[in-house]
């Protein structure tokens, strides 16, 4: 089925190319650097073509005086290791300015240490408004004593005493849904590639894997089923192990993008074709996923929607428009690109 992509946001990098200038001469203009020497001219250039791309310049305007309580501090333990990160960290920024609020950027590796460090500064401010404490694997946590009696919303993770709000993605049901769709592609054998089973993500995709199979009637086969560890070379390795079965799958199902790339590199180096062979569904929905050969049919992982709700959620708690805590679980939709097919 034809892909329908979602817009894509302009970046400051559309707007450097076609004003001829550096990406960090438009954020110095973009973001009211002071001190940049930059001719009115080409200011006046970067905010047009930013006006003509539709580029949100509001999230970028000078704030009006602080208001009471308008900090949100965003605790991390990783940004780096995936994208996933950072797109939950422009969710969160765009909910938290819708409300004139701030939004506050630390990632402390899991270190305890460090997390006190930064709470014991940060509680001290008085504008604080609460903080939003965020894992990049989804998984329960134990939080810093320094949190007790704070308002706080946890982000891909959750305490097992539920006491605070807290968003996750429904991984169950992504799973579910991506080997759903390869059944009702009349696909029987269904592999599956998945990563660390002591990963609660991989547990879970695990889970909707099994419960898809047992919709359809279809028995569960455990030779079908692989850990890889989320990289591109296990998807490879993986998936021309199970495509040399005496009897091999005819679809797989990849717990994230890279492992597909990596399926789908294996499927052409024995010789077959994706989808009219194989068919393959990722996960994650990354950016990649669009520009592979076939484009690729995969989940999408939520994680704008994920920061947005959580930064919401914390300023609905603390400023008396929610009383209760809530848990939710955020869905993980389907998004259908080329490289299914019906079992031939």
């Amino acid at each position: 089925m034809a892909d329908t992509p979602r817009p894509r946001r302009p970046t400051m990098t559309d707007i450097a190319k076609l004003a001829g200038v550096s990406q960090s001469t438009v954020s110095l203009v973009i973001n009211h650097m002071s001190g940049a020497k930059v001719s009115k001219a080409t200011r006046d250039a970067v905010l047009r073509i930013a006006r003509e791309l539709g580029y949100p310049l509001e999230r970028h305007a000078l704030p009006a005086a602080p208001q009471e309580r308008n900090l949100i501090v965003y605790l991390s333990d990783e940004l780096a290791t995936s994208p996933h990160a950072m797109q939950t960290i422009e969710g969160a920024r765009d909910g938290a300015w819708e409300h004139g609020c701030l939004l506050a950027v630390f990632a402390t590796r899991g270190d305890p240490a460090l997390e006190g460090a930064v709470l014991a500064r940060m509680l001290a401010d008085p504008g604080l408004l609460g903080v939003v404490y965020a894992t990049i694997f989804t998984r329960a946590v134990s939080l810093p004593p320094a949190l007790a009696g704070v308002p706080a919303v946890l982000l891909n993770c959750h305490t097992r005493d539920r006491q605070y709000s807290s968003v996750v993605p429904s991984e169950v049901l992504g799973g579910f849904a991506a080997t759903m769709h390869l059944a009702q592609a009349g696909h029987r054998r269904i592999g599956l590639i998945n990563g660390e089973g002591w990963i609660e993500a991989a547990a879970e995709r695990l889970k909707g894997y099994r419960q898809a199979l047992s919709t359809c009637d279809l028995p569960f086969d455990p030779i079908l089923v692989r850990e890889g560890d989320w990289q591109v070379g296990a998807g490879y390795r993986h998936a021309l192990d199970l495509l040399s079965l005496p009897e091999p799958p005819t679809a797989l199902f990849c717990a994230n993008d890279l492992m597909a790339l990596g399926a789908i590199e294996a499927v052409r180096k024995l010789g077959r074709e994706v989808p009219e062979q194989v068919s393959i569904v990722g996960y994650d929905d990354q950016d990649l996923a669009r520009y592979t050969t076939p484009p690729l049919t995969t989940v999408l992982l939520p994680n704008y929607e994920m920061g947005r709700w959580a930064a919401q959620a914390l300023i609905d708690q603390t400023r008396g428009a929610v009383a209760r805590r809530t848990s939710i679980k955020m869905d993980c939709p389907l998004v259908e690109r080329d490289s299914v097919a019906p079992r031939a």
